[in-house]
């Protein structure tokens, strides 16, 4: 796992490059299988307003974050060339990340979160990682598999996995609730850490382990490669199946689509 400022600069810039690559071999009008009801322009449009939406609470703005996210999405989907515009956003993005002092004072939003200059280039790292995955979908016309996907490294996956269920599942808002306690195991095959959630009533805690400890007894668990469980955990891929009872999860917990 990473928690490095430049990796996640990189990554988001490899990840940029990979998402205008697929949009633009798909088409704007091309259906995206893992966001269902979008084409390639309307997830380009979302990618872009994030992009903006998150530069400018860096910076500071004193905007109202709806509505400019609202007119930010508008803009996307209605201007002539929407991939000059993505890449016009991730501009704006990083370069007001890299403007941002250390110790920025700015929103974060998750459970263990880095601080805020850390945790917008973290975000954005795996928030254009992942709709890049989606404009993969769209070329692909499939849901798409680790190999699929060769421009992500194990080690961003792993950092990946480790937002989602460090910083994600443990909030409040989170929806992975039981009545009777269940316990999910995520053991890649890369790294040293792996990581146990336990679910109950209250909200998730979820523990990173030494991969060598992980527990034995886990209700369910996911094993596999880094990048293949980075996809399946987000809901862009169906490559790693899980072992033991996957509903909880996929009801309640799995990052899902929704209009």
């Amino acid at each position: 796992m990473t928690s490095d400022l430049a990796a996640h600069l990189e990554g988001l810039r490899t990840a940029l490059a990979a998402m205008v690559r697929y949009a633009d071999r798909a088409g704007l009008s091309a259906p995206v299988p893992t966001t269902p009801d979008w084409t390639v322009r309307r997830l380009v449009a979302h990618q872009g307003m994030v992009h903006r939406w998150a530069a400018a609470i860096i910076r500071g703005d004193d905007v109202d974050q709806a509505g400019a996210a609202a007119a930010f999405e508008a803009e996307g989907r209605s201007t002539p060339d929407p991939l000059e515009w993505l890449r016009d956003g991730a501009i704006e993005l990083v370069t007001a990340i890299c403007r941002a002092p250390d110790d920025l004072d700015a929103l974060v939003f998750l459970a263990d979160a880095p601080p805020p200059k850390r945790f917008w280039a973290r975000r954005q790292c795996h928030e254009t990682t992942i709709h890049a995955v989606d404009a993969l979908s769209a070329q692909l016309g499939r849901y798409p598999v680790a190999a699929d996907a060769g421009w992500i490294p194990p080690e961003l996956a792993l950092d990946g996995i480790d937002e989602l269920l460090s910083g994600f599942l443990p909030r409040p808002v989170s929806r992975l609730r039981s009545e009777d306690p269940q316990r999910i195991v995520v053991l890649p095959e890369e790294g040293d850490t792996a990581w146990q959630v336990d679910v109950s009533t209250a909200p998730p805690v979820t523990t990173r382990l030494p991969r060598r400890d992980a527990p034995s007894d886990a209700d369910t668990l996911l094993a596999g490669g880094a990048v293949g469980l980075y996809l399946t955990l987000w809901n862009r891929s169906d490559e790693v199946a899980p072992t033991g009872d996957w509903d909880l999860w996929r009801d309640s917990a799995q990052v899902r689509w929704t209009r």
